[in-house]
């Protein structure tokens, strides 16, 4: 059955009416889309190692026995500060890492081309159930999913602009909520590696071509534009848990189509 979404102006106003592609029908799959995100997710992941030869660089050896002392490597000299001190060994002081990670490590999870593109299409699906955004979003009542824009939201330029758009969208408690959550302190180690803040997943801007609205989009928290070239399920589905909020322009809604035809 073919889905109809009303088409909104930048007023928030119902000017037309769009019917969604079939992409929009495909089944909820959680557990494929759960793995290709495990799978973008290792993608990201720096590859390291240590030095082969980390903590052996030393001419230490062991004294042997008969002499009252542990048989841990020493270092050979005499008359200078190291001699006799413990090295090489995993539990000495400055001895070699025990168990130290490797380069040569495959940390990246592979999934076919395939069950990736199904995946996406089981993310766009799931993008257009009213009960799974609610769920991880704070919308209207009776809201229908997707919100489909006019094309004139690509070439908003303005962050002032656009946050002006979105509440006219009626999202104005979701834009709370992603703002309040940007204040909070991420707790532990990351908070020293460059994370500082728990950022919160709000509105999804999906538009065709290359606009500026991802230049006004990046100063609000929570809200991300992409390109329906570049959609994945790391921007439909953050966490792996699908049901974002997206906002399509109107020229998206048809390319997407093309994008993945013969998925479903």
């Amino acid at each position: 059955m073919e889905q109809k979404r009303p088409i909104h102006s930048l007023e928030g106003e119902i000017v037309g009416e769009i019917a969604l592609p079939e992409i929009f029908e495909a089944e909820v799959r959680s557990d494929l889309i759960k793995r290709v995100y495990l799978s973008q997710l290792t993608s990201r992941i720096q590859p390291q190692g240590r030095d082969p030869r980390s903590g052996l660089k030393t001419s230490a050896e062991s004294w042997g026995v008969g002499r009252a002392v542990a048989r841990v490597p020493r270092v050979k000299g005499r008359h200078h500060r190291a001699a006799g001190t413990a090295a090489r060994a995993p539990f000495v002081r400055g001895g070699r890492p025990a168990h130290p990670p490797r380069s040569e490590k495959v940390v990246k999870e592979r999934v076919n081309k395939r069950e990736r593109r199904l995946a996406i299409g089981s993310a766009i699906g799931a993008s257009a159930s009213a009960g799974l955004v609610s769920a991880k979003h704070r919308i209207e009542e009776g809201r229908q999913m997707p919100i489909v824009v006019v094309r004139e939201i690509e070439g908003i330029d303005k962050t002032s602009r656009l946050f002006e758009v979105l509440l006219g969208l009626g999202l104005g408690e979701e834009l709370a909520r992603t703002k309040k959550r940007f204040r909070k302190l991420r707790s532990g180690r990351g908070r020293m590696r460059g994370r500082k803040r728990v950022r919160a997943r709000g509105p999804l801007i999906i538009y065709k071509e290359d606009p500026t609205v991802h230049l006004a989009a990046r100063n609000i928290p929570g809200v991300d534009a992409v390109s329906c070239n570049g959609v994945s399920v790391m921007h439909l589905a953050p966490g792996g848990t699908p049901g974002r909020l997206t906002i399509w322009s109107e020229p998206a809604i048809g390319a997407i189509q093309e994008r993945f035809k013969g998925v479903i």
